[in-house]
């Protein structure tokens, strides 16, 4: 057998050697690993919108009174397409008085949460009581204060609401004379469920009390507790004074026997005393010392410098505060937010954010001109990763500065968004105090989109104004902050300007432009 022959019998045992194993082969090619998200959902008797939380894959509902928190119906939703929500979990009542778990599948398998809020209005007053009542809702239980020597076997029901709208009381105690000798109960009924809560009376010497002082920086908010129907109030000094000085009738706001007093127009940094008087009775002083003015740097947005074709609100080998979109705008065209030397005096720098479209015909996106305190992190394709939030423990009571807009129709729509096109672009200057560990961070990829929610736990307080039409010439603008409460410290301050309201889902008008300028806390009302 010649060379030649033998190349070609080991030619054709190769090839047939590897068709055989070629049904053999394991296809080692990954599938794409694609998160499958809740991207819309609605449940019968939610009183606002989910917030849908895609890095934690968790939907967090809020829900009306009125709703059956046990047995809630899922009217929709929608998830990311090519996705598989479980078969049968949301099509029968959820029970959301714990958290509920569904799995969504494309390519690979995700777990997600279903939780629900549900805040009820309660409450539940005597004739005399001092302060307001104690409402336990974990142990379904009231404790009523009186003060010594009160008569317990007769006491008068001012007020009562224990259960949500359309709960019934048995019996039936509100505007009855009742003993609270020994504890009494009540049955509360709602949607066919019963509870059962205990009311019980505690007995104190003390006829009023100065129950806590949140100290701000120009301002105090001073809180108290007596007798309701007596002569209630608070009274101040400064540290180094003697001299008590009442405080305003029409700066106090009355609860029952709870009552709360806005104290203002304070200096910064200054040792103050209140207390709580009840008729002719005093209680013991709380010592409290007022905050700083503290202003955030750069705000007047002098300082910039051009790196490449990005411009950053910053000096050249300084500090930054502020950042912008800049970094993801530039992958496909110059920077969007810019300084410009048309500001309120005629002097200086302002900042001048221009929403533009980005890219060659189809292939671009629309890109928002923003600004914001905080760092641009990196860029996900074609979408931005955003820290929001800077260092910051003062609360201020509003955010000043100077705006003028130019408003261009809305040109780029994003799905949920089409009924928008055509109309006036909106601009948006925005800022908040979170008490969370970290900033904020924002994802503007649909895969896994995280934007901020003012209705948020880590949410402080929250402000914001908005124009949707032209403003021609610089105007002075104040927004003031919505505290949830007045005890809670911040520790960051959010502060982001957008010339497209919904600039964060790609959507707006082509040549919008708001400029910013001049912008400063305030910390009195």
């Amino acid at each position: 057998m010649s060379q030649k022959q033998k190349y070609l019998i080991r030619s054709v045992a190769v090839a047939v050697l590897s068709l055989l194993m070629s049904g053999c082969i394991k296809n080692d090619i990954p599938y794409p690993r694609v998160q499958a998200n809740f991207l819309t959902f609605t449940v019968e008797g939610e009183s606002q919108s989910a917030v849908i939380d895609s890095a934690t894959r968790v939907v967090n509902l809020t829900l009306g009174e009125e709703a059956d928190i046990y047995s809630v119906n899922v009217t929709g939703y929608t998830v990311t397409p090519g996705a598989v929500v479980e078969e049968g979990v949301l099509d029968k009542p959820l029970n959301l008085t714990k958290p509920t778990a569904v799995m969504l599948k494309i390519y690979q398998e995700y777990w997600w949460v279903i939780k629900a809020t549900q805040n009820i209005e309660r409450y539940f007053s005597i004739s005399g009581q001092i302060g307001t009542s104690i409402i336990d809702v974990p142990a379904k239980r009231v404790v009523v204060t009186m003060p010594e020597g009160t008569d317990l076997t007769s006491l008068k029901v001012l007020s009562m609401k224990l259960g949500a709208v359309g709960s019934t009381v048995t019996p039936d105690i509100a505007g009855s004379v009742i003993s609270l000798k020994k504890p009494l109960e009540v049955t509360i009924t709602n949607h066919g469920r019963e509870e059962i809560w205990t009311i019980y009376a505690e007995l104190t010497e003390s006829t009023v009390t100065t129950e806590r002082v949140d100290a701000w920086t120009n301002v105090a908010w001073l809180y108290g507790q007596a007798q309701e129907g007596k002569s209630n109030g608070f009274e101040y000094r400064r540290g180094n004074s003697d001299e008590w000085i009442k405080v305003p009738e029409a700066w106090i706001t009355y609860n029952g026997g709870s009552f709360t007093a806005r104290l203002v127009h304070l200096d910064a940094g200054t040792e103050y005393a209140a207390r709580a008087y009840s008729d002719d009775e005093y209680a013991a002083e709380v010592v409290f010392t007022t905050g700083e003015v503290v202003q955030v740097p750069n705000s007047d947005f002098e300082n910039w410098w051009l790196d490449g074709k990005v411009w950053n609100p910053w000096a050249e080998n300084g500090v930054s505060y502020w950042d912008t979109g800049n970094k993801g705008a530039t992958t496909l065209g110059p920077s969007n937010t810019q300084p410009t030397d048309d500001t309120p005096s005629g002097t200086g720098r302002a900042a001048m954010l221009e929403t533009r479209f980005v890219g060659i015909g189809s292939l671009g996106k629309l890109a928002a001109g923003n600004i914001f305190a905080g760092v641009y992190v990196r860029t996900d394709g074609t979408n931005g990763i955003l820290s929001f939030g800077r260092p910051f423990t003062q609360r201020p009571t509003k955010l000043k500065g100077y705006l003028k807009y130019k408003s261009a129709p809305i040109s780029s729509v994003t799905s949920g968004f089409e009924d928008l096109k055509g109309r006036p672009d909106t601009c948006i200057v925005w800022s908040a105090l979170i008490d969370s560990a970290e900033p904020f961070e924002i994802r503007t990829n649909p895969k896994n989109r995280q934007l901020f929610d003012p209705n948020g736990a880590e949410v402080v307080a929250y402000g914001n104004i908005q124009y949707g039409r032209n403003v021609d010439n610089y105007i002075e603008f104040e927004i003031e902050y919505d505290y949830k409460s007045t005890q809670r410290v911040p520790n960051y301050i959010l502060i982001v300007g957008s010339a497209s309201k919904y600039g964060d889902y790609f959507t707006g008008g082509n040549g919008s432009v708001l400029y910013l300028d001049d912008l400063e806390l305030l910390y009195d009302y």
